[in-house]
């Protein structure tokens, strides 16, 4: 695969800075270019491949480098037309795009503009969660022309999003992050985990573990050893909010479908509950704002994301509703 040059107005070469890519909104204009029957044929065993991959980050600013992809994802390397890909821009093929080291992609599971909203409204639980909290994935919105290098596969397009690195996540917040270590199920910091479980509930979500790190990360920081794990959600494709046709609820749960709420969180005080939900009062208007101003959704699409928030909110409202949702009823093993 010949390496393409790149292209820059500012008169030299510049690496890319990682904090700074994951703070820009605007959408990157890309093109990915690779053997895509073998991206295909290889999903249940992935392999490393070659892929050149062009970036437009404004008129002006084209890179175009040479990096590496394989398939990722359990069950989108089995079910999806294309699975969710690891990018590894860290190759003596890309020295500018080198900076962002190993990111996931995450794209649409079929192509076509219904599933193209899925992926988008996914998107847009991100941006809501890091509303409320810092310690939270930052994501880099991205619309993608894929073309095979053999030519034997019509180009396609979708959106698609970059999710931070871990490392990069808890380098910000002060964090070492946990792995295989066991934790209980509420063995993690209280303060934190109680606006973990709100806004899960809020986004109707219940496909998540800790026991299991079953998409969330753990982490803790660095100067203290004996501290409770900090929890970050993540892979939100199953919540209520973005309503996928896949998505079903684990069976042993009391629920039949995913845009029925559960509150999968432990009991709290009502003065605990009252300073996490704080937080969602305050940003309550900021959120409908994030949703409402997506140019990226149609109106129907976005009002029937507003409508299953406002819901939340009318519930958050009423504190006999907190006592019944979050404390009466809470969980207590």
């Amino acid at each position: 695969m010949v390496m393409l040059q790149l292209q820059v107005t500012f008169g030299q070469n510049s690496p890319l800075n990682r904090q700074q890519f994951f703070l820009d909104d605007k959408v990157i204009e890309a093109t990915l270019t690779t053997d895509i029957k073998r991206l295909l044929t290889h999903k249940k065993v992935p392999a490393w491949q070659l892929c050149n991959i062009t970036m437009r980050f404004a008129d002006t600013f084209v890179i175009s480098e040479e990096i590496r992809v394989q398939p990722r994802g359990i069950y989108r390397k089995l079910n999806c037309d294309i699975a969710a890909l690891m990018l590894d821009f860290k190759n003596p093929g890309s020295p500018n795009l080198s900076p962002l080291k190993k990111l996931k992609l995450v794209g649409s599971c079929r192509i076509g503009s219904g599933n193209e909203d899925l992926l988008l409204k996914e998107y847009l639980v991100y941006k809501i969660y890091n509303l409320l909290s810092i310690m939270s994935f930052r994501v880099r919105l991205m619309h993608i022309n894929y073309k095979d290098s053999k030519q034997k596969y019509k180009p396609y397009s979708q959106y698609a999003f970059l999710i931070e690195d871990i490392k990069d996540l808890s380098e910000r917040n002060n964090c070492r992050e946990i792995r295989k270590k066991v934790f209980a199920r509420d063995a993690t910091d209280r303060e934190k985990m109680t606006v973990v479980n709100l806004f899960q509930y809020m986004i109707g979500n219940t496909d998540w573990s800790i026991p299991n790190y079953h998409n969330l990360k753990l982490m803790v920081p660095k100067n203290d050893t004996f501290a409770r794990p900090y929890v970050v959600p993540y892979d939100f494709d199953y919540a209520g909010l973005v309503d996928a046709p896949y998505a079903v609820p684990n069976s042993d749960l009391s629920i039949t479908d995913v845009k029925e709420r559960l509150y999968k969180g432990f009991g709290r005080t009502m003065d605990e509950l009252q300073e996490a939900l704080t937080i969602f009062k305050e940003k309550r208007e900021v959120i409908f704002f994030t949703v409402n101003n997506f140019s990226l959704l149609n109106v129907r699409v976005k009002d029937k994301m507003t409508r299953y928030l406002e819901e939340f909110y009318e519930i958050i409202d009423d504190k006999k509703l907190v006592r019944s949702y979050f404390i009466s009823n809470a969980r207590t093993n």
